[in-house]
């Protein structure tokens, strides 16, 4: 049977983490499920929350005025969705947009900051994974930001 907390250890941004540590982050998560053509949060929203993806595409996209949206990277299986719910002042920096039928687990970032700050090893494996996600996506917007406006 696939249980939450099974799902969590195997995906590929948690692999190799303590069992102690993925039970911990069991307990601030959820199934979601969002259709083809959905928005799951907009540039500027509230960010209390990030999804591990289980299946499906979704799009990060940065909107310029008078341009079409700027598709930064795609996401998929196997990939995390959302870096900023762990920093203040906890609002989302790009649009996601799921591109076709995605399922995910999401995980309250409030619950996970709360369980991050009573217990510092879960925090630091935490940060150290999130860390190596904000890197690459602001490589990805740097690197997509020279192909949009590089060609000139």
């Amino acid at each position: 049977m696939e249980t939450l907390e099974r799902i969590i250890a195997e995906h590929p941004f948690f692999k190799g983490l303590e069992s102690y540590y993925t039970t911990l982050l069991t307990g601030c998560a959820a199934n979601a499920r969002f259709r083809g053509g959905t928005y799951i949060f907009r540039e500027g929203e509230e960010a209390n929350q990030f999804y591990l993806i289980r299946s499906g595409k979704v799009s990060l996209e940065l909107f310029a005025p008078q341009r079409k949206p700027i598709v930064i990277e795609t996401l998929a299986e196997g990939d995390v969705l959302g870096w900023s719910w762990l920093f203040p002042p906890y609002l989302w920096k790009f649009h996601a947009h799921a591109t076709v039928e995605t399922r995910a687990i999401i995980l309250d970032g409030k619950c996970l900051r709360g369980k991050c700050e009573q217990n510092h090893d879960l925090g630091y494996e935490v940060l150290k994974r999130f860390s190596a996600i904000t890197a690459q996506r602001l490589n990805a917007t740097r690197m997509q930001l020279l192909d949009v406006y590089g060609a000139r």
